[in-house]
């Protein structure tokens, strides 16, 4: 089950803070992206999304408007994580739809994110869901490891 909740929601945090552990164990680092949690309420065209399993919460991921030097009209995905062992069921592509219809209706051209190159799954993800490679637009785009993608939502 999907359900929009506040990025500031416990379930949300603790999402959070795992998906923080996961970036360390792969980069040394938790993600260093500013975030004003604001920016993913839907009075801002934002949206944040918590799955449950059993009524756990097992993944998350949040939509928030794009800023510069992102394209503009754009819906940024953020915060994209699903806990081990619920992975494989197909949630991470859900909230993915789920956030791509959510920036379709706040009339978003198209939706960009970012990633690092060691998320080999996140990559087979994005590439599945027809996202293509773009240049980066984060405070990661000038690190080598850094794999930015759009999706044209026309």
């Amino acid at each position: 089950m999907l359900r929009i909740e506040p990025f500031t929601s416990p379930a949300a945090r603790t999402l959070i803070a795992q998906a923080d552990l996961f970036n360390e164990s792969l980069y040394g680092h938790a993600d260093q992206s500013p975030i004003d949690p604001h920016q993913f309420d839907v009075e801002a065209g934002g949206q944040f999304i918590v799955a449950y399993l059993d009524n756990e919460p097992v993944g998350c991921g949040g939509l928030r408007k794009a800023e510069s030097p992102a394209p503009t009209d754009a819906g940024e995905i953020k915060r994209m994580f699903v806990v081990e062992h619920a992975r494989r069921r197909g949630l991470a592509r859900r909230i993915l739809a789920a956030l791509e219809e959510a920036a379709r209706g706040y009339g978003y051209s198209q939706v960009v994110l970012d990633t690092g190159s060691k998320q080999d799954a996140a990559h087979c993800l994005y590439e599945s869901a027809g996202y293509h490679r773009i240049p980066g637009f984060t405070i990661y785009r000038d690190r080598p490891g850094n794999r930015a993608y759009a999706k044209s939502l026309a």
